[in-house]
């Protein structure tokens, strides 16, 4: 184990690190952007947005990450979309996470007792105000841990784009292999990196999951 590298590479990563963060970062807040709006379209009454809602995530899911970040990337000029690397990294990742983050959207809401849903109506709530006052704080506690596990999916996908070129974490690691012919310690460092990242996001789920409970 050649300590004195890892000494030298360190802060390389750490600034990749960053990138990383960021890129998981604004990938989650489009994801839940978009997983909320397929979810009303899954949950709708009328056939055109539930069709449209079901046939985007069956695409999503039915296809790999990567493939839709070459599409976007590589396939997007020739139809006018221009997107830098980490652009077209974080929108695709975004994209995709969508997909899964709705279906567990999805299935919280559906696991709310339809009881309480029909007694709502009985007292004279509207449909948007039962979904508001009645089902969305309950499913909302139920969406934590399954969209956490998404958001650490969508941690260790990030390292996907170093195929586009971002210097993330993943990039970093190959580009040092190539010079310095150590993979075991470059990758080592990378690992823990990684490891440290989903750690603190799996705090952070924890303990949002227990605010939730408490209130």
């Amino acid at each position: 184990m050649d300590f004195g590298l890892i000494t030298r590479i360190v802060p390389f990563f750490l600034e990749a690190a960053l990138v990383t963060v960021e890129l998981s970062v604004l990938s989650l807040l489009l994801g839940l952007s978009v997983a909320a709006l397929l979810t009303a379209g899954r949950l709708s009454a009328s056939a055109l947005p539930r069709a449209a809602a079901t046939a985007y995530v069956s695409v999503m899911r039915g296809t790999p990450c990567l493939i839709q970040l070459f599409m976007l990337y590589f396939g997007g000029p020739q139809v006018g979309i221009h997107l830098s690397a980490f652009a077209a990294g974080a929108i695709g990742l975004g994209l995709n996470i969508a997909a899964y983050m709705s279906e567990s959207m999805r299935g919280a809401i559906l696991a709310v007792d339809r009881g309480q849903v029909e007694a709502a109506r009985v007292i004279g709530f509207s449909r948007s105000q039962t979904m508001r006052l009645v089902v969305l704080p309950q499913a909302a506690r139920l969406m934590i841990r399954p969209l956490g596990v998404n958001a650490v999916a969508l941690v260790k996908g990030t390292a996907l784009v170093s195929t586009i070129s971002v210097v993330e974490l993943t990039y970093t690691a190959q580009r040092f292999i190539g010079s310095t012919y150590k993979p075991f310690e470059i990758f080592a460092v990378s690992a823990v990196i990684y490891m440290v990242i989903i750690y603190a996001l799996a705090k952070a789920v924890d303990a949002l999951d227990r605010r939730y409970a408490a209130a």
